[in-house]
């Protein structure tokens, strides 16, 4: 099976592997979790020529008729050998009580086990009950700005950093050329796919319409803050009864998909997490631009989202950050340090400087601070001692600080 590598996984995974641990890549459908199986298997037959790899994709009809635990031990048994035995299996929650499976071959230690999945909700409810500190979760993301550019061997330009802003990361996008109408097709195909099958048949929903509509009301309001009750009054005004309970519900289902991010805000100090009021990101920015169409006018939102992902892809977690009354756009936390990230589409005057760069000035504490944006005036330097970043740099760069 031919692909492109990615090495920012690989180099992740290579870490457990031949270990007595679980692991679990999971991500929003078609961001590339199976053709990582692909690149597992060659890199376990690399470390031993004579592995022994049972590899079930429920995706493939060839595997329909593993159906529930029992049917998946019975397969993988009747597939070992006496040698080193590698059990990878993609989309596992498609499978009824995977866990059982998953747990009584860890217990027997004669398989390496590899997994995939795209429901946030179903594995991490079954596997923390089923296999706490027996798992790992690796999170698989749609393609970074440099794997962009590796995929579609494309010049690291602004040009091309637009086209990624504006198509998304979708690795499929590989097969089809880089055009509006041929790319977005595509793109609403997958959107389709994501919809129904892991969110609409796995939560039986019945007000397709209302999804849908709540999905167009998050990419058009990206970056804001909304709430359940903020979007049911929205919804009131259009003549639409809903509660704000079921279109937390709704959100809560379209997150357990990966499709959407949702980053609570919480005060600088990380003290206090606000309930109420909360952002919601996009997982692709393609698909969020097939729903709602590109428009240039959105671009501040957009870049809020993308410098999200990019920050989510370097393993920080993140919160809206609390100043008074003032937004700092990311606090940002790994290994017990701290960065605060401000983004902004350009500098273009004093005034937006100081607003921009003083929302960060206001923070008491020693950790770095850093502003992204558009201008190319200040792509290099500081100001005050906080760093700015040209948003082109900032998404090349695999360490932050």
């Amino acid at each position: 099976m031919q692909y492109k590598p990615r090495p920012f996984y690989i180099n992740k995974i290579r870490t457990y592997i031949g270990k007595n641990i679980i692991k679990v890549l999971v991500g929003q459908r078609r961001v590339g979790k199976s053709y990582m199986m692909y690149q597992l298997i060659d890199e376990l037959k690399k470390s031993d020529p004579d592995v022994n790899c049972i590899y079930i994709n429920k995706e493939l009809h060839e595997f329909d008729h593993i159906s529930d635990h029992n049917k998946l031990i019975n397969y993988i048994e009747n597939k070992k050998t006496g040698k080193h035995n590698a059990v990878l299996i993609d989309e596992v929650q498609d499978i009824m009580q995977f866990e059982k499976a998953l747990r009584s071959l860890q217990a027997d230690g004669k398989y390496d086990i590899y997994c995939t999945g795209s429901n946030a909700m179903m594995l991490s409810g079954e596997l923390a009950t089923f296999l706490s500190g027996r798992y790992v979760e690796i999170k698989i993301y749609t393609l970074s700005y440099t794997e962009f550019l590796d995929f579609h061997g494309l010049p690291d330009t602004e040009h091309v950093m637009f086209r990624y802003i504006q198509y998304g990361g979708l690795p499929g996008l590989i097969h089809i050329p880089l055009q509006n109408e041929i790319v977005y097709d595509y793109l609403q195909n997958i959107y389709a796919a994501i919809l129904f099958k892991d969110i609409i048949k796995r939560h039986n929903i019945r007000n397709v319409n209302f999804l849908e509509n709540l999905v167009y009301y998050a990419g058009d309001n990206l970056g804001s803050i909304v709430s359940g009750k903020k979007i049911s009054d929205f919804l009131k005004s259009q003549n639409i009864k809903i509660s704000p309970n079921v279109v937390l519900d709704y959100l809560h289902y379209l997150c357990s998909a990966f499709f959407l991010f949702k980053v609570q805000r919480a005060d600088v100090s990380g003290k206090k997490i606000f309930e109420i009021g909360e952002k919601y990101y996009f997982e692709d920015l393609g698909l969020r631009n097939s729903i709602t169409g590109y428009k240039p006018g959105d671009i501040h939102k957009i870049m809020e989202n993308i410098v999200y992902l990019h920050l989510r892809r370097l393993g920080y977690t993140i919160n809206i950050g609390m100043l008074g009354n003032k937004e700092i756009d990311f606090v940002c936390g790994k290994n017990g340090e701290k960065l605060y990230v401000q983004v902004c589409y350009l500098l273009h005057d004093e005034k937006t400087v100081e607003r921009e760069f003083g929302n960060l000035l206001g923070i008491s504490d020693n950790y770095p601070k850093i502003v992204v944006s558009l201008d190319k005036a200040y792509a290099t330097g500081s100001f005050k001692g906080i760093t700015h970043y040209y948003l082109k740099d900032f998404l090349i760069r695999e360490e932050i600080w």
